[in-house]
């Protein structure tokens, strides 16, 4: 299915962030959307690939900007800066999640009755971020993302689907905080998933990740098995 891609500026407290929108070719609006939360990069070319990926099955896919136009981390020490403020105040960061819901449920192309959320790594613990703050989301799935509750009030019950997939050998998230995530969405009522992997490490998903001394590792089937998972996920909660 051909996809097209148009930029969506927005803002918050008056700083201007740099969205994008991705929409199957032809689609007659509105269509079911997929937020999609970029890693610690940011706005990332890789972003958009998942998102024309989305639009691909059918979704318009929003590529969220988190730190604001023009913003991105080309080096592990830029993507660091960029991420740790937000990383740090956990409120801060829920109130930006939460704006970027409101912005693209506001989309006329998009459904806002109809929304869900992917992210990877920074971006997958925002996506669980959204789902413990219980914005309004059919669902998230998340991608070798950071576990470690806010320290926020949590919804209860956490009425969003909830789908983690989670390198086994990832180092940032170790076993104890697998079982804690589990424990904390069963004793929010969430309907919730984890699917480990065994030999996938942190960043599973990214090609171009290569650094297996950190822990950090493309794996192919691992990729395609949890794309294949989200897939499946996305065509039960957007119904």
């Amino acid at each position: 299915m051909d996809t097209k891609l148009r930029t969506v500026a927005y803002d918050q407290h008056g700083a201007p962030f740099d969205g994008a929108l991705v929409l199957p070719e032809g689609a007659k609006a509105p269509v079911p959307g997929v937020l999609v939360f970029h890693g610690w990069e940011g706005r990332s070319e890789g972003q958009e690939e998942f998102a024309h990926k989305l639009a691909g099955l059918g979704y318009g896919a929003f590529c969220v900007d988190l730190y604001g136009k023009g913003r991105r981390g080309s080096t592990p020490q830029e993507c660091e800066a960029l991420m740790t403020p937000l990383i740090s105040d956990r409120a801060a960061l829920r109130e930006r999640l939460l704006h970027v819901v409101e912005v693209a449920g506001g989309l006329p192309e998009l459904d806002g009755g109809r929304l869900a959320a992917i992210g990877f790594c920074f971006g997958g613990l925002c996506v669980l971020d959204l789902a413990r703050a219980g914005a309004g989301l059919k669902g998230v799935a998340s991608f070798h993302g950071l576990f470690t509750p806010p320290g926020l009030p949590i919804a209860d019950p956490i009425t969003t689907k909830v789908i983690a997939f989670h390198g086994w050998d990832d180092p940032m998230v170790p076993p104890a905080d697998v079982v804690a995530l589990g424990a904390e969405l069963t004793k929010a009522k969430a309907d919730w998933q984890i699917h480990a992997f065994g030999g996938a490490m942190h960043a599973f998903m990214a090609p171009q990740a290569n650094s297996p001394e950190m822990g950090i590792q493309y794996h192919a089937a691992t990729a395609h098995r949890a794309w294949t998972g989200m897939a499946g996920f996305l065509g039960e909660v957007l119904v």
